[in-house]
């Protein structure tokens, strides 16, 4: 409903302002009308920016982490999350052309960090259309192409809409899930573990059960939908990765990003931290939630360059 009024109110809102305007200046009112002029101006051309160009837009973000958790060569690790489809500006198309993008950046690993699904329904109250959107949204990731292949943990839409649906269809799109466990990732010059925990929601985070059968020497990397976990991973963790966030969705000027998705999302908003060591990069992810703006958030999908300290690779040329 936001959404649609945000379009009427882009299309019909300067024929308003024209009428109310002219109306002012024959009634002799050219300071006032001058005035709205301007206010109308500056409201109509941010609403427009943030409820319909800026969430649709998309930018790489490329970071190097260096890490002296880690060990071997560095690892590209593409990261994609909050696509949010079903919600507006959540669109099956969209995500195809998501992956596409990611492909072309050609990471070594992709990793899904949640909130596949828009909306806050359980999918049986849903119509079918919209539940077929979401499930073509979680397919169109098949298409990903990374030799150390394509690893996912669940959000809190997803389980929200339905989370078995959510995880069968990764599955068929060969997307392997971490839900409270890892899996070992062999490469040449050395594998790791790559845990996965579960959303805070309806299921507690285990990072217990995440590292439980890692071996002892192997670097790790931990995925998690929200970033919250990040103060209980352990030193022995070279990289954590989170979303849910949005980056704030909405970062105005001087005062910030005034909403926090979680307590997590507020400490730890967006990019890149270091704690005493410990590595967290939180992705600002590609949807919308609750409104459908974005303001100085751009929607985004992120290549993070994981590497042993003092062994950082040289800086993209773009």
């Amino acid at each position: 409903m936001i959404y649609a009024l945000a379009w009427v109110g882009a299309v019909v809102g300067p024929i308003w302002a024209v009428f109310t305007i002219s109306g002012l200046a024959k009634r002799g009112r050219f300071s006032l009308a001058w005035v709205f002029g301007a206010v109308f101006a500056l409201i109509w051309g941010l609403s427009v920016w943030a409820f319909l160009i800026e969430p649709e837009m998309l930018v790489v973000r490329q970071v190097t982490v260096e890490s002296a958790a880690w060990q071997g060569p560095p690892l590209r690790i593409g990261v994609i999350s909050d696509t949010h489809v079903g919600a507006p500006h959540g669109r099956v198309s969209r995500v195809k052309s998501v992956v596409e993008r990611m492909n072309a950046l050609h990471p070594d690993i992709v990793v899904l960090l949640g909130d596949y699904a828009g909306g806050h329904e359980p999918a049986q109250i849903r119509a079918q259309p919209d539940r077929s959107n979401i499930l073509q949204g979680v397919a169109a990731f098949a298409k990903l192409k990374a030799p150390l292949g394509v690893y996912s943990v669940i959000g809190n839409h997803d389980v929200w809409y339905d989370q078995e649906a959510i995880e069968n269809a990764l599955a068929k799109a060969h997307v392997e899930v971490l839900f409270n466990r890892g899996t070992l990732v062999i490469r040449d010059g050395g594998s790791f573990w790559l845990g996965g925990l579960a959303e805070m929601d309806r299921t507690a985070p285990s990072i217990a059960e995440a590292l439980d059968t890692a071996p002892e020497h192997a670097p790790i990397i931990m995925l998690t939908h929200y970033p919250d976990p990040f103060a209980q991973v352990p030193p022995k963790v070279a990289l954590t990765l989170a979303a849910h966030s949005h980056c704030g969705q909405v970062n105005l000027p001087l005062l910030g990003r005034l909403i926090a998705a979680s307590p997590g999302s507020r400490r730890w908003a967006c990019g890149l931290y270091d704690e005493n060591g410990k590595k967290l990069f939180v992705s600002g992810g590609i949807g919308t939630s609750i409104l459908p703006v974005r303001f100085r958030a751009r929607p985004e999908i992120d290549v993070v360059t994981l590497t042993a300290k003092g062994l950082a690779p040289n800086p993209p040329v773009h």
